[in-house]
């Protein structure tokens, strides 16, 4: 057979990282300024089950935080992104401004900034 080693081999252990809620996150951003509070997972289609992360009913404005796109994540594979494509051109012709963010625009504060131009009027760039 081979050698057995002298000393025990140091095992490695895993240790999974903590999911972050980022569209909890981006709420508690929300929370610290002077913006209308959103609601979390609004159904926005009469038939299908649509949701949004965020929505500001009054201004017709979702949000939606888009995760696992540098793993090939379940966004990122053909059959769901054509879905997500459905999902957010049914949003866009039922009058909704969608912006779609990701969980570094959350983490570095520019999801927030989208969030404040939009209400700011502010859509130079």
């Amino acid at each position: 057979m081979g050698r057995t080693p002298k000393e025990p081999m140091p095992t490695t252990i895993r240790v999974k990282k903590q999911k972050i809620d980022y569209p909890k996150l981006l709420v508690d951003q929300i929370m610290s300024t002077d913006l209308p509070v959103p609601i979390r997972e609004h159904r926005f289609h009469e038939t299908r089950k649509w949701r949004f992360d965020l929505a500001w009913l009054k201004y017709k404005l979702a949000v939606e935080v888009e995760g696992g796109i540098w793993v090939y994540g379940r966004h990122n594979r053909a059959a769901t992104f054509l879905k997500d494509m459905e999902k957010y051109n049914n949003a866009c012709l039922l009058g909704w401004s969608v912006l779609r963010l990701s969980t570094d625009m959350v983490k570095n504060g520019e999801g927030l900034d989208m969030i404040t131009k939009f209400f700011k009027g502010d859509v130079g760039g």
